[in-house]
Parts: structure tokens; sequence; C-alpha cells
């Protein structure tokens, strides 16, 4: 079991940049694979990022692609999303999630746990 908490939300111009964060708690953090999703108003949850346990693969939508970085820090159970060149677009809450199998995939649904979220505001 493993509880996720995310910041670093907020309001920010486009072209502004924001870095979230995702502290886990319980135990064995570097055995997941976590991943990075959002969800806007009246759309469906998408995938956004993944890092494998390591960190050392990661995946990202076309969407945020050379605009966002995904990164972890097992030492300290965090996981990091830094997000540059905002666009009103990105407006969504946005969930950090854990994936016991390892697989970093960019399926919601193969994820076993998740946050409650950070609403994440760009303005044109």
């Amino acid at each position: 079991q493993v509880q996720l908490v995310e910041s670093g939300g907020g309001l920010v111009q486009a072209g502004g940049s924001l870095r979230l964060s995702c502290v886990a708690s319980g135990r064995d953090f570097n055995t997941y694979a976590m991943g990075w999703f959002r969800q806007a108003p009246g759309k469906e949850r998408e995938f956004v990022a993944a890092s494998t346990r390591s960190g050392l693969r990661t995946t990202y939508s076309d969407s945020v692609k050379d605009r966002f970085t995904i990164s972890r820090d097992n030492d300290k159970n965090t996981m990091y999303l830094q997000m540059n060149s905002l666009r009103p677009e990105d407006t969504a809450v946005f969930y950090c999630a854990a994936e016991q199998w390892g697989m970093a995939t960019t399926i919601p649904g193969r994820y076993d746990f998740w946050g409650q979220g950070t609403q994440v505001t760009v303005s044109s």
C-alpha cells in the first residue's frame, strides 16, 4: 500500500513554468513505476508522463513531449513533473499514480494507487 500526495499546482500565465511534486508514504517506493495523468473539466483522464522504477526510462504523451520532464528521487520517495512553456490547454487537475508491476504504462486503469490531485490553471 502506498499513499500519494501531490503539490505544486497553481495559476500561471501561458509560457510559464510549474513543478509538481508527488510524495509517497508507505514502503518500497522504488518498486513502483510512477505516472502523471491529468483531467480537464468534461474530459477523460489522460496520460501525461511515466517513469520506470529506476527513473532511467520515461514516456511522454505527444502533447507534452519536449515541454514536460518527469523525474523521481527514490531516496526521498518523491516524483516530480517539471512543466515548461505551459499553455491554456494544459489546464487540468494533475494526478500522480503508482503501478506495482513496474510497467510505466500509459493506461490509467493499470495503476494501483492515486493521489487526490493538484489543480493547474494556465491563463492566456
